[in-house]
């Protein structure tokens, strides 16, 4: 199953890693270090440019990538079956 992060972008279910909620997860230093990873080695993908409320970690074939979506984490969720 497909889940839609926003602006027309799908992922595979089975690929989603963890779906995180980007207010309180960057309280943290060691996620807004790992974003700021992620940014410089080109895996995080903007889904839309309005003001941020998640992100979605995936993992395919070993690649990551860290969607970063205008949805909030209980929508994404929902959408789910399996989280």
């Amino acid at each position: 199953m497909y889940i839609h992060l926003g602006n027309e972008m799908v992922v595979n279910e089975k690929d989603i890693v963890g779906i995180f909620d980007l207010e309180t997860t960057t309280i943290s230093k060691h996620s807004r270090k790992f974003l700021e990873i992620a940014e410089k080695q080109k895996q995080v993908i903007n889904v839309s440019y309005e003001l941020p409320k998640s992100f979605i970690l995936t993992s395919k074939n070993k690649e990551n990538k860290v969607y970063i979506s205008q949805i909030s984490t209980a929508t994404l969720q929902k959408r789910s079956k399996i989280l």
